[in-house]
């Protein structure tokens, strides 16, 4: 739902009732995963998909019958079954759970807040009931850091425990779901939570102002990245030769990353593939607690660059990390399908992917955790002090080493 907060923040000002269709269960192979929503306002406008066109018709029939009939929260199932070959249901072999929830704005102020952060890209939560007594199916609560939660559960205790298991979803940047049972004291019945986050965009930092990292940021942006193109060269470095780019600054480029700090989800992309560029900036950037570090360069301009980072003091361990040739052995030629090749490496690192042909068999739709590195907290360097992905200092003793270690 979050995903859609800039255009359902449109229909909360002009309230405009909706009805939002939301992923809550995967099971198998799916196209979406939870937090996906289908939106159908009072207009008849639709916003999303929750299932890349397989089942999309059904729900926003549903969806119209509940703008137009009972309003009351409900939970709907699509599977595939033989009977399903003719009728409805997941091509792809898998199963969703959605719940549908009519949504009237005069009613719902801590909705328009929710939206209103996630559209300007604030980090915030949805927590909803999602499973449980029928009492309390759709009631929801929004989490903020540093301010009180909005709405309520319907009573103290599970509020507690819901803004306790919104912010430690929000603080990894994840959406999923969370179960409440009995045992833990907060509801007489169990009951499932669909958290929904929305964290700021992660950086994509573009070091060397060359055509590949022009072709670099227009894809970095498209991933969502949030994207820094920096060259010492003030000629090279301007805002119309990188249009697509975030930023662009003219720096050091080691200086720059030192100013900076960064999150487990920063990728760093160093093209300069200059010695007195790369070395002080590899020897600072492989030392941060980053997603992805990746250098382009020949094997040979590889080796004597592992050559010089030896010399600088890194150790074997932290030049592991670095992904160099960097991208993905596409067969690249042009700055276009480099780009290609590099976003292509990024995103298999972050999802743990192969890399290899679907078709050898491996898995469409993992279920796994993203690579460690994508949740470490960041380190700022002048002052050893953690930024977890939310922006807040954290303590940093020995978080880098521990974390390497556990690699």
């Amino acid at each position: 739902m979050l995903e859609l907060a800039a255009e359902l923040l449109k229909r909360i000002w002009d309230r405009t009732p909706f009805v939002t269709a939301t992923v809550t269960r995967v099971d198998g192979s799916a196209p979406r995963q939870p937090g996906a929503s289908l939106v159908v306002d009072a207009d008849g406008a639709v916003l999303g998909n929750v299932s890349g066109g397989c089942v999309d018709s059904a729900v926003y029939q549903a969806c119209q019958q509940m703008l137009s009939g009972d309003s009351r929260p409900k939970v709907l199932r699509f599977g595939y079954t033989d009977d399903d070959a003719i009728g409805v249901g997941l091509t792809c072999g898998g199963t969703i759970e959605l719940i549908l929830h009519h949504h009237d704005p005069r009613t719902e102020p801590e909705l328009g807040l929710a939206f209103a952060d996630a559209a300007q890209d604030k980090p915030v939560a949805v927590a909803t009931i999602v499973a449980g007594p029928s009492a309390h199916l759709g009631r929801m609560i929004v989490v903020r850091p540093g301010r009180p939660r909005e709405g309520t559960l319907g009573d103290g205790a599970l509020d507690r425990a819901a803004v306790i298991h919104a912010t430690g979803l929000l603080n990894a940047g994840q959406t999923g779901t969370v179960e409440i049972g009995v045992a833990d004291g907060y509801c007489r019945e169990p009951m499932t939570l669909l958290v929904e986050s929305n964290t700021p965009a992660p950086r994509m930092l573009v070091f060397g102002a060359i055509d590949h990292a022009a072709a670099l940021a227009r894809i970095g942006s498209f991933l969502g990245y949030r994207v820094t193109v920096c060259d010492a060269r003030a000629t090279f470095a301007s805002r119309g030769r990188f249009p697509d780019a975030d930023e662009v600054v003219v720096e050091w480029p080691h200086r720059y990353l030192r100013s900076q700090r960064l999150d487990g989800g920063t990728v760093i992309c160093v093209l300069t593939h200059d010695p007195k560029f790369d070395v002080p900036l590899l020897t600072a950037a492989l030392r941060l607690p980053v997603g992805y570090v990746g250098a382009m360069g020949s094997r040979r301009t590889h080796e004597e660059r592992l050559v010089r980072l030896r010399e600088a003091g890194l150790t074997d361990r932290e030049l592991s990390r670095l992904h160099s040739p960097i991208g993905l052995d596409l067969g690249a030629c042009t700055p276009q399908e480099t780009a290609l090749s590099i976003a292509a490496e990024i995103v298999a690192h972050r999802h743990r992917g192969t890399g290899v042909p679907l078709r050898t068999g491996v898995p469409i739709h993992r279920r796994g955790v993203p690579s460690p590195d994508a949740f470490w907290p960041a380190v700022h360097l002048d002052q050893g002090v953690g930024i977890n992905l939310l922006g807040a200092e954290v303590p940093y003793p020995q978080a880098l080493s521990s974390s390497q270690e556990s690699r």
